[in-house]
């Protein structure tokens, strides 16, 4: 979903797509009302009921996500992008089994946060409670139509989702199950609605939608973002893109730095928490950067390096030139920028003036180099001696997520069950007043 897909500043939005999405944020508010004070039993039920719904309706899912890639490949999106898209069978199985695992993990609402009693007597208590209405606007990636969902009901909240156009039979069928699953507990079917059918205008009434939406995130390229940011009345958190770094410290282990650049690189390179910038320390890359470089060749990657980079690679593997552009780009594929560096500092500068937030990670034997990095480096998510992979709301067990927040206005990193709650303070006392 490209910036156009969600709205153009200058367009007026349509007066059917208005009170559509009106009309469907106003029935979620109200929904959510109902869920707000549901028990665990019941909405872990509704969560369950989804899991076993996916399985028993995977042949159509999966039929109508065929006819959406068939249609993505004739109008000629790329690879990356079809990746994203694709559901089969094994992955509809592993969305219902991240359904489960979100039903098994503590309900946040109600949960005390602190609390305490004053020398006046009153007695305090700040407590989890549900955001309310929770809309997303995202790309064309359908499993985070059932994550989303199932997060939003696992913490109380109703979600609108709008989808992005190259998923569109795929998530009117997600859509229609999840909501057949909740009302078959006996709660409201709009805690879950899309607002798709309104295409770009809905996407642009949803963004002022203030009245009924309490809480908008945007989740996809860097483009739909910054014109969710630039363009919500409705508060938002930035779910920012993944120009994710790893640095070789010089004191880093041959089979360890192997390891951990290619399962970043390439264990699934359309994600948002793969490795799209590489830094050596110029003492390791005169004992393995050569090594580095044929693996990756071999992996089929395509290596956009500095000057340096250049002087290390074995015959018949070619290095790109790296440019500015390659330094701040999220290239979500087989692509990524190789420099050598000659320290720690030069490394945390890079990083610094480039790094889009997500995670970064280093590679060391060297403790005082980890600390070192850990304290200077301000991203969501630091790693020593990880694969960035590992940055994932599943992977650090929150069961799935809404996205990964690179802000850090309340929340930051994985978003899951605790950061789609807010509070409230509850105060107990026996008729004091104020003097």
């Amino acid at each position: 979903m490209s910036s156009a897909e969600v709205a153009a500043p200058t367009d007026e939005v349509s007066a059917r797509a208005r009170r559509g999405v009106e009309r469907i944020t106003r029935r979620a508010q109200e929904a959510g009302k109902t869920l707000a004070t549901a028990q665990r039993t019941v909405k872990d039920a509704a969560l369950l009921a989804i899991a076993e719904a996916l399985n028993s309706e995977t042949e159509r899912i999966v039929a109508a996500n065929k006819r959406d890639l068939a249609a993505a490949e004739e109008s000629g999106v790329d690879a990356t992008m079809l990746d994203r898209l694709a559901l089969d069978a094994d992955r509809v199985a592993a969305i219902a089994g991240a359904v489960r695992e979100i039903a098994a993990l503590p309900d946040p609402v109600g949960n005390v946060i602190t609390g305490s009693t004053l020398a006046n007597g009153i007695r305090l208590r700040q407590v989890r409670v549900p955001m309310g209405v929770i809309g997303v606007i995202y790309e064309a990636r359908p499993n985070v139509t059932v994550d989303i969902a199932a997060l939003a009901l696992k913490s109380g909240n109703a979600v609108v989702l709008r989808g992005g156009s190259a998923a569109a039979r795929t998530n009117a069928v997600l859509s229609d199950v999840l909501r057949w699953a909740i009302a078959s507990v006996g709660l409201p079917a709009d805690l879950v609605s899309s607002i798709d059918e309104f295409g770009r205008d809905g996407a642009r009434a949803l963004m002022q939608s203030r009245d009924f939406v309490d809480l908008l995130i945007p989740r996809g390229g860097a483009e739909l973002i910054a014109t969710v940011v630039q363009e919500s009345i409705v508060p938002v958190i930035e779910t920012g893109v993944g120009n994710v770094h790893m640095f070789i410290d010089s004191s880093a282990e041959l089979k360890t730095t192997l390891d951990l650049v290619l399962n970043s690189k390439t264990h699934r390179p359309s994600v948002c928490n793969a490795l799209e910038t590489l830094l050596v320390h110029e003492k390791a890359a005169k004992r393995m950067m050569t090594k580095i470089i044929a693996a990756l060749d071999s992996a089929g990657v395509t290596i956009h390096g500095d000057v340096a980079t250049s002087e290390f690679a074995p015959d018949g593997v070619r290095i790109r030139r790296a440019n500015r552009r390659d330094w701040v780009k999220e290239y979500l594929g087989l692509d990524i920028a190789v420099a050598v560096v000659s320290d720690i500092e030069e490394a945390i500068e890079h990083i610094e003036r480039y790094s889009s937030g997500h995670t970064d990670v280093i590679v060391t034997n060297d403790v005082r180099s980890a600390d070192r990095f850990v304290a200077a480096v301000d991203s969501a998510a630091v790693g020593v001696n990880v694969s960035s992979r590992f940055t994932d709301g599943g992977q650090f067990g929150l069961g799935a997520e809404v996205g990964i927040s690179t802000q850090k206005l309340h929340a930051r990193g994985p978003m899951g069950l605790t950061e789609l709650t807010t509070s409230k303070w509850i105060v107990h006392g026996e008729g004091q007043v104020r003097e």
